[in-house]
């Protein structure tokens, strides 16, 4: 039976860097965690309709930096404007944090890289009840417009409501995932659909990073 990793955390250091970054001491580095998770899941749910591919926290001085990086920077602005201001007070009252919160928005232009993003298309796809072979093929067809070298996606559940789970995977083009400087985005999400949930993973391979 083959020893499988996550292909993000295997290449952290190499070709991925740590969601999270700061430092602490063993004291607080426990409750430091749980509020960098109670931020994302809260940004995540809030802000479901957004696209957002990545939450990057970067803790300094009494400061706590979010990045958001997301394809629709309007939905989190808002028709005023005033999302941003919105957004930080609302962090600050629900989870009680007593730092100064600073909020950023970076914007995704070519959201069909995003394996993340992807992933929820094909989700949405699959829940308005597309055969699922069809939305893997539409996914292909979207991430190779976006010129990726390779895309692996994996679909798993009661596919077109069969009795019986089964797992399905299609393969285009390159991904060497055993290969620690290939440039591997790697997601997973869920289709909840009426015969119950379709997991779904997506490994997108963006080329080679060589350090020089």
């Amino acid at each position: 039976m083959g020893q499988k990793t996550h292909p993000s955390g295997f290449r952290i250091g190499i070709t991925e860097s740590h969601k999270s970054s700061w430092f602490s001491d063993m004291k607080t580095y426990s409750n430091l965690v749980e509020e960098d998770y109670n931020i994302r899941s809260y940004i995540e749910k809030t802000l479901s309709k957004a696209s957002i591919a990545k939450i990057q926290i970067d803790r300094k001085l009494g400061q706590i930096e979010v990045n958001i990086y997301t394809a629709r920077p309007g939905i989190i602005l808002g028709k005023m404007g005033n999302g941003i201001e919105l957004l930080r007070s609302q962090l600050k009252n629900q989870l009680k944090i007593d730092r100064k919160i600073r909020v950023n928005i970076v914007e995704i232009t070519e959201p069909d890289r995003e394996a993340i993003l992807l992933g929820q298309w094909i989700a949405q796809q699959l829940e308005k009840r597309v055969a699922f072979r069809r939305a893997i093929r539409q996914g292909i067809q979207r991430a190779n417009k976006s010129n990726v070298e390779g895309i692996k996606i994996q679909i798993a559940g009661r596919l077109n409501g069969a009795e019986i789970a089964r797992k399905e995977w299609v393969r285009e083009g390159r991904v060497p995932l055993q290969t620690l400087r290939a440039n591997i985005d790697y997601a997973y999400t869920r289709a909840h659909t009426i015969y119950g949930i379709l997991g779904i993973k997506i490994w997108l391979f963006k080329g080679e990073k060589i350090k020089i």
